[in-house]
């Protein structure tokens, strides 16, 4: 049993089979995929290139740290990457993820929810490095880089899993709470927790609930959306802290009637896990290489900078810009109007598509106030159009595709019009991991030039692909970040 029964109910019928599904899996599953722990190596790199870049802005360092000085700095807990900072495990967990996503650049999962699994990264290291130096003191030994990546997959997959099946957004909430459930059940199982504690802590993730979209919707876009998973990853590690001293769980989390999850938030559906847990996330995650955006517009900048040399010499010629898109880019990212900062500007498919058409490139600083002060790009914005298109919806819901396809083509008021050019896949997908590869890499060194001194990247570098990085500890891996 996981809660303390109250005579005068029924009594329980036991946890929720969705709370031991997770468990189980945390526990119990020996993972054989070579593929997944490659994507594992991929993925931590790649998230924590994208946090040492978004250290160079200074809204995201405000963030970094404890905010009541020396509330939460001490002498045995995680080291912050790029910074001298060594922060008790829960505000490790906040720090690193908020890095790690602030600039919208880590790893994406899409399916009937979105979600960014490398997100949970955050807690995992937190939970791992603690834990680890909990155990050197008292003779064992660490957790080595090799769980650290079984931890990622574990990770990635409840994410990812639940995200096939389940829509936050339809109900108003927010993905990170996939983050919260998936950060949990690893940080609970790395930092020591025993079946029965993990399944306390899960249910508690679940009773939780989530934060509402309206931090990435007009009229509300705005930071917050950068710091929901640390804000949902710090919570993953006070529950599973929590779980450590015993407190109780609830058996029903999700399907006590009226009361439980499922009945409150997702409208009498039940919440369900659609496949079996495995790899298959992980080794189907999607990456953001070429352009720091949110990921359904990502094909359409790469369709707009294939455009730009024809198009840039005739901008004042320009009479429409037609763009055909995805069902779930016209819902989340199709914007008109006024933009008034770079979170929202970041998820509007029209700004990211000028940016492409205005000068062949688009980095994080395009986002800036500075640079959205040209009148160019409003003026473009005003003469697009964007539709759906119903094949690109269904191939995006295709298993076996999982496109993310965009399509544009610019008209001329003489009449004429360029080719339209449709992108399906873009970089970063599994259908063309062969040409990932060496531009993940070149991302990670201008992501790591972008703070460190030369002879500290060649350092991390050189780890990210050296054989034996599986059996080094988890504490000298965070020690090498460190300034």
């Amino acid at each position: 049993m996981l809660s303390l029964s109250d005579t005068t109910q029924e009594p329980s019928r036991g946890p929720d089979k969705i709370l031991t599904d997770i468990t189980n899996y945390v526990v119990d599953t020996e993972l054989t995929s070579q593929e997944a722990y490659r994507m594992a190596r991929w993925v931590l790199f790649d998230a924590m290139g994208s946090g040492i870049l978004a250290l160079c802005y200074p809204e995201c360092r405000k963030l970094i740290g404890p905010w009541i000085p020396g509330s939460a700095a001490v002498n045995d807990g995680c080291q912050i990457p790029g910074t001298f900072l060594e922060l008790d495990p829960i505000h490790a967990a906040f720090s690193i993820s908020c890095m790690n996503r602030w600039l919208d650049y880590n790893d994406t999962w899409l399916a009937k929810e979105w979600g960014h699994p490398s997100d949970n990264i955050g807690a995992i290291l937190s939970a791992a490095v603690w834990r680890s130096r909990q155990q050197m003191r008292q003779g064992h030994s660490a957790y080595t880089m090799r769980d650290v990546f079984t931890a990622i997959i574990k990770a990635h997959e409840i994410q990812g899993v639940l995200a096939l099946g389940n829509s936050l957004n339809r109900v108003g909430l927010d993905h990170v709470l996939f983050v919260k459930i998936a950060s949990t059940a690893l940080a609970a199982h790395l930092l020591g927790a025993n079946r029965h504690q993990i399944l306390n802590a899960l249910s508690n993730a679940w009773l939780d609930n989530g934060s509402l979209r309206t931090y990435r919707h007009f009229p509300n876009t705005g930071s917050r959306k950068s710091w929901a998973a640390a804000d949902a990853a710090s919570r993953a590690l006070w529950l599973g802290f929590m779980a450590l001293q015993d407190e109780m769980g609830y058996d029903t989390a999700l399907t006590a009637s009226q009361w439980g999850f499922n009945d409150v938030v997702m409208r009498g559906h039940s919440t369900q896990l659609v496949q079996p847990l495995g790899s298959y996330v992980i080794e189907n995650v999607l990456f953001k290489i070429s352009y720091p955006a949110e990921f359904h517009g990502q094909t359409a900048v790469e369709a707009a900078i294939s455009l730009h040399p024809s198009v840039f010499p005739r901008l004042k010629e320009i009479d429409q810009i037609i763009i055909e898109t995805q069902e779930s880019a016209m819902r989340i990212i199709n914007k008109t109007g006024p933009l008034h900062n770079p979170a929202d500007r970041d998820h509007c498919l029209q700004y990211m598509t000028a940016i492409g058409l205005l000068k062949g490139s688009l980095t994080a600083d395009d986002y800036l106030d500075e640079a959205a002060r040209n009148p160019e790009i409003d003026r473009l914005r005003d003469k697009m159009v964007v539709s759906e298109n119903p094949q690109f919806s269904q191939d995006y819901l295709d298993p076996d595709k999982r496109s993310i396809a965009n399509a544009v083509q610019v008209h001329f008021s003489d009449g004429s019009s360029t080719p339209k050019v449709t992108v399906e896949y873009p970089l970063g997908h599994r259908k063309r991991r062969h040409e990932a590869a060496s531009p993940l890499k070149s991302k990670f060194r201008a992501n790591l030039e972008s703070w460190y001194v030369t002879h500290k990247v060649e350092r991390l570098v050189d780890l990210f692909d050296d054989a034996a990085l599986e059996d080094m500890t988890v504490v000298d891996f965070i020690r090498a970040w460190t300034l």
